[in-house]
């Protein structure tokens, strides 16, 4: 059902981008970069977090960044992961295949500028076995995207 909200989704924006479906579970950024044969900070993980005033966004970040609570705090005011019944819930994908296409309401999506090293990044496509090769670029246009910086920095 996830995997066919971002088909359609797609679909819609008539966007030829063949999704990637896997025999394997690439659940997890590690099992997704061995699976797909890059490093890990080339898969773009989307994180999902409700802020203090109750409202609901979206994080894409490179697969090996962690958030940087002052950057987010900074960026966003305070806030929190969802639990995983809640991300099933608003995004309409499963978690490990988490992406923020085709998805069962509109929430706001922010790029951490981490992608921006990469020409093509690998996020997930609505399922724990499936995911696309797209620009970092395309996806913020596709999803109405906006640039944040909200990971640490490298070391």
């Amino acid at each position: 059902m996830s995997l066919q909200s971002v088909k359609a989704f797609f679909q819609q924006l008539d966007l030829n981008l063949p999704i990637i479906e896997l025999e394997v579970s690439t659940a997890t950024v590690a099992l997704a970069a061995e699976a797909h044969g890059v490093e890990p900070g080339q898969i773009a993980k989307t994180l999902a977090f409700r802020l203090n005033d109750d409202r609901v966004l979206l994080v894409v970040a490179k697969g090996d960044a962690r958030i940087d609570h002052k950057k987010f705090k900074d960026a966003f005011g305070k806030g929190k992961m969802l639990g995983l019944d809640e991300v099933v819930e608003l995004t309409g994908h499963p978690v490990g295949g988490v992406c923020p296409f085709g998805l069962a309401q509109a929430l706001p999506v922010y790029l951490d500028v981490s992608l921006q090293i990469y020409e093509e990044v690998i996020p997930a496509a609505g399922s724990v076995n499936s995911a696309v090769r797209i620009s970092p670029e395309l996806m913020l246009k596709i999803t109405q995207g906006q640039w944040v910086d909200v990971c640490q920095s490298a070391a």
